[in-house]
């Protein structure tokens, strides 16, 4: 068994963490005026502040790692120093954006995904930019999952992707003589009994992702038929990803369930930290099961140093800074130009063709389903 991180393993900053204060709102609980942002393009490089605030989820790196080591750099080359705040879950992180549009916490945010960018978009949480250095290096298709209605290409990039996936461990499956699964189908069989821990989508990211692998797959119509044929076939439910993973997953926690939704990164971490150490992957993937994520940056709107912030925009997406992602984060960069690690080409799973959902869809239909899934599902 290994300490695996959580998806992002070894967390660092470079920087000082500062607690989290909701500025949208006065003591009494009355909404501040909005602070108009200047554009980013009418200020000139030399009145670029010394210090700005990247906003992200609590499980990027906070300390120690090669990735707060390039943003280090960054501020050696620039003079611009970087100060993360820490935001919390990603829907903690992007209801706080909501509610301080205009009025931002901080000057550049990290990490919001298709799951909930038309929610953040629809409240004007960021500025536009334009003449982006380094925006022509992104991976194409990432970029397309960026375009929305409300978002022509200018208001936020893609930084990275991953995958939510059914993941299993080999050796249990092996030593019983029986077939691991290829097919979210297959998991309804008396064979799989009881052998699957999800997430619960109504509190967990990576729960929420295996609800909309399953709408992708089943359809609209038959997605909630699928669930109500796993509960009764065993199915575990917990509140996170933690829980489900070192708790009940039969590799890495000792429990009683192998098979988890994790990642299709998982395989490579568990490689990379194992003790004592291995050559080869313990557990594998699911692939048709497998939906992606893709998370975004941008500038924040009323940001007071728009030029500064920018350039730290244009940093994230650069070789220098994507190249350090899949060792600290265990994500994939946007940037086409990145290799990526041995052990990730080796271990890591990418699907040809992995699961999807337009994003208008899921901010329109998001709430009902997991309501229908926690009435039918949880009763």
């Amino acid at each position: 068994m290994i300490s695996l991180p959580r998806r992002a393993a070894t967390i660092a900053v470079i920087v000082t963490v500062t607690a989290m204060v909701l500025t949208a709102c006065s003591s009494n609980g009355s909404q501040t005026t909005p602070i108009e942002p200047t554009p980013v393009d009418s200020v000139p490089a030399d009145s670029v502040p010394a210090q700005i605030t990247l906003v992200t989820y609590d499980s990027f790196p906070q300390s120690g790692t090669s990735l707060n080591d390039a943003i280090a750099t960054f501020t050696e080359r620039t003079g611009i120093t970087v100060e993360i705040l820490s935001a919390g879950d990603t829907g903690t992180m992007i209801s706080k954006a909501v509610l301080t549009s205009g009025n931002p916490e901080g000057d550049v945010l990290w990490g919001v995904d298709q799951t909930s960018l038309t929610q953040a978009l629809a409240a004007d949480v960021f500025a536009p930019v334009s003449a982006l250095a380094g925006r022509e290096a992104l991976n194409p298709d990432l970029m397309a999952a960026a375009t929305t209605e409300q978002n022509a290409g200018d208001l936020v990039v893609p930084v990275n992707f991953g995958d939510v996936c059914i993941n299993y461990d080999i050796a249990w499956y092996a030593e019983r003589s029986i077939p691991a699964p290829t097919h979210l189908s297959d998991l309804t069989d008396p064979m799989y009994a009881g052998q699957l821990v999800v997430q619960n989508p109504a509190t967990s990211s990576p729960g929420l992702a295996m609800l909309l692998a399953t709408i992708a797959t089943f359809g609209e119509t038959g997605w909630i038929d699928w669930w109500e044929a796993m509960a009764a076939n065993g199915l575990q439910i917990t509140n996170g990803w933690t829980e489900a993973y070192y708790e009940r997953f039969t590799w890495a926690g000792g429990g009683e369930q192998p098979m988890v939704v994790s990642y299709g990164s998982s395989p490579p971490a568990e490689v990379l930290f194992a003790e004592p150490a291995r050559d080869d992957a313990p557990t594998a993937v699911i692939e048709n099961s497998c939906f992606r994520q893709v998370e975004f940056a941008g500038v924040l709107r009323g940001t007071r140093q728009p030029a500064a912030a920018q350039q730290l925009l244009e940093f994230l997406i650069s070789t220098e800074f994507q190249s350090e992602l899949a060792l600290n984060l265990f994500v994939f960069p946007s940037n086409a130009e990145v290799a990526l690690p041995e052990v990730f080409t080796a271990h890591a799973v990418i699907p040809t063709s992995p699961l999807s959902l337009d994003a208008a869809l899921i901010q329109e239909r998001r709430s009902d389903w997991i309501e229908e899934w926690t009435a039918r599902v949880l009763r």
